[in-house]
């Protein structure tokens, strides 16, 4: 048996205790952090900002062993988003965080000033707070030893607890100005190298999704959270040692374990047929005409003028990464966990990925990897989810280019440049002038549009927005609900998707922002859908709930049945399945319930998308009458869905 220990820390009573969870009849970090909320905590009986409301970070039950990518950090925490529960990861920060002797941390209550925990694990888990005053927390923010944010906090963290650093081969999770100003805040973990009082570039993973880091921030009052120690985890044996996990491994598959991580993460780390690997240098060759552009416009444009786009884009946006990352300098990086995988790909120093750098590239026409990077560098520094700031940013763009905004209202001079038909990047690179315009304003609060949007997320914003702008919407004819993109919960709750042309990423479900769904370039019946979104999301619950990177799914997905039964769980899937219902049934206690699409285009990814896939039955009925059409889609594909849940629509 495996004994998975959480510490439950109040950070406002400065107080501590231990509690043991047996694995089974628990399943692991997703199953266990549900269960804290939605039975031990009660959290959905509170607001965000409710001391009461919980922080809850996880390892894997696999955590401390030799298996690659094991080593994911699980948030889980009531989204200030979404109003539910959200899930969220950080790679590679476990490595270190487990020789603390936990597997898990809630935090709860509000610390009076900014704190810092430390957790230390030597002969047993120790406990310490330091607090720091909000000036001197804020001078760090602002720059400490040429850097900014949540990065020169690390780097401060580093340089003042070194000893801490490197007695217990610890790690942080931290916090930046972000967090405190945005419901966008990211934890961020970045590796380091305490012998030399150096960040380790390219490291950095981020948990963005959802803004668990304002719940850190802004509930909680904690900057940042530092562990480490030399406490082994208490592990079968098959565990510690790749040479005898290969061997279970090979006896069931047949194969080599490490030869089947190579084969499984080729997208990832390096794919000699395209010469270069992961997200960003796989995803842009693979869907080229289907990529996302000019503020999600581009699925009214005609496939050969999409082409064309994409042909500006591989030339001007993924040649480079291609030519810089891996035919000259392979600069590649883990996430701070041995893995053969060193999924991270530097250009200039700045960790590349397919979304952080699609939703303030492509998607709002700049097409220059260097301008791209400054603004993500200005995004993880600031500490707020790159994703979430993508749309918010486009948003604004598309907003002032309707004439729904004025520039001033967000605080800017010039105007954006949304036409895709110029075919000219150089013209287009004044977005990205105006984007890391429009994120500095939104940290800052400058104007009354982007307070709001700070402080309330977008939905909500975009509600008062349309009151206040009535007669302008009336004279355009369009409303703020038109131009931007999210799944709708409950009253005010929303999450943005990832930058794909599919239905499932803008699907309101259970828990969204993330891969938990089907998002293969496909349009058919609700009910088929409903049937590949539900059988996509319990696969990828339960990679997440192991605390394994998503990156080894192809190795991993089919092989959790196997690994699980040696920590005693027989019939793992199928024990997902209840986990998945409890997420559900906290977002219902919660009022967190999914709602019918709001706004246009959101419905027009649909109708556009079976157009172009030739699905002639609901195309025909899409021009006819497009929300009628949509309604009564997502109303047979959620009714399909609470029923693979084991939920019916009387439940909520």
């Amino acid at each position: 048996m495996v004994t998975y220990k959480v510490l439950f820390i109040d950070v406002e009573k400065k107080d501590w205790k231990i509690k043991e969870y047996p694995i089974p009849p628990y399943l692991g970090v997703v199953d266990i952090g549900v269960r804290i909320h939605l039975e031990e905590l009660e959290s959905w009986k509170y607001d965000i900002l409710d001391s009461k409301n919980a922080l809850f970070l996880g390892t894997g039950p696999f955590a401390g062993g030799k298996i690659f990518g094991t080593h994911r950090m699980v948030a889980i925490f009531k989204s200030p988003e979404s109003y539910g529960l959200h899930v969220s990861e950080v790679g590679g920060v476990g490595y270190k965080f487990i020789g603390s002797g936990i597997n898990g941390i809630v935090i709860i209550g509000k610390s009076p000033k900014p704190v810092l925990i430390f957790i230390e694990g030597k002969e047993k888990t120790e406990v310490n707070f330091k607090e720091l005053e909000e000036e001197e927390l804020y001078q760090i923010f602002k720059e400490y030893k040429n850097e900014t944010g949540a990065y020169a906090l690390t780097l401060w963290l580093l340089e003042e607890y070194n000893k801490f650093f490197l007695e217990n081969n610890a790690r942080a999770i931290v916090v930046g100005p972000g967090a405190f100003q945005t419901r966008l805040g990211a934890l961020v973990s970045i590796d380091v190298n305490p012998a030399k009082k150096e960040l380790i570039i390219g490291s950095e993973d981020f948990a963005g999704r959802g803004g668990a880091g304002s719940v850190l921030a802004q509930t909680h009052n904690v900057v940042a959270i530092i562990a480490g120690g030399n406490i082994k985890p208490d592990l079968p044996k098959t565990f510690l040692s790749i040479k005898e996990f290969n061997k279970y491994f090979k006896s069931i598959t047949g194969r080599d374990f490490i030869s089947a991580v190579n084969s499984a993460t080729v997208k990832y780390r390096f794919n000699p047929k395209i010469g270069t690997g992961g997200t960003f240098g796989s995803n842009y060759p693979h869907y080229k005409e289907w990529l996302l552009s000019f503020g999600y416009n581009s699925i009214y444009l005609k496939k050969n003028f999409r082409k064309k786009i994409a042909e500006l884009i591989l030339e001007n946006y993924w040649k480079p990464f291609k030519e810089k990352t891996s035919e000259r300098s392979k600069a590649w990086k883990t996430c701070g966990e041995p893995c053969p995988v060193a999924c991270k790909k530097i250009w200039n120093t700045k960790k590349v990925d397919y979304e952080p750098f699609h939703g303030i590239g492509p998607l709002i026409g700049v097409f220059d990897l260097d301008i791209a990077s400054h603004i993500v560098d200005f995004m993880d520094k600031t500490g707020i989810d790159a994703i979430g700031a993508g749309h918010i940013v486009i948003f604004i763009l598309e907003a002032i280019n309707k004439g729904l905004l004025k520039p001033e209202e967000v605080g800017i001079t010039c105007l954006p440049n949304l036409d895709p038909f110029i075919l000219n990047p150089e013209r287009w690179k004044i977005n990205g002038k105006i984007a890391l315009e429009i994120l500095s304003n939104l940290i800052e609060k400058k104007t009354e549009v982007l307070k709001l949007i700070a402080e309330l997320g977008l939905r909500e914003a975009i509600q008062k927005l349309n009151i206040k702008y009535e007669e302008r919407i009336e004279k355009i004819g369009l409303s703020f609900y038109d131009i931007a993109i999210y799944q709708p919960y409950g009253e005010k709750g929303y999450m943005t998707p990832n930058f794909y042309w599919t239905p499932g990423f803008v699907l309101p479900i259970f828990v969204t922002g993330k891969y938990w769904t089907e998002y293969s370039l496909a349009f058919g019946s609700p009910e088929e859908f409903a049937k590949l979104v539900y059988e996509r999301a319990i696969k990828e619950l339960g990679i997440s709930n192991a605390g394994f990177c998503r990156f080894h799914r192809g190795w991993a997905e089919n092989f959790l049945e196997n690994i699980y039964k040696l920590i005693g769980i027989e019939d793992f899937e199928e024990k997902m399945k209840e986990v998945y219902k409890n997420i559900a049934l906290y977002n219902i206690k919660a009022k967190a319930i999914p709602q019918h699409l709001e706004g246009e285009k959101g419905i027009d990814i649909f109708y556009t998308l079976a157009e172009e896939l030739n699905v002639q039955s609901w195309a025909d009925r899409f021009i006819k009458d497009k929300r009628r059409t949509y309604q009564e889609w997502f109303e047979r594909f959620f009714i399909t869905y609470l029923g693979f849940i084991g939920l019916s629509s009387k439940e909520i």
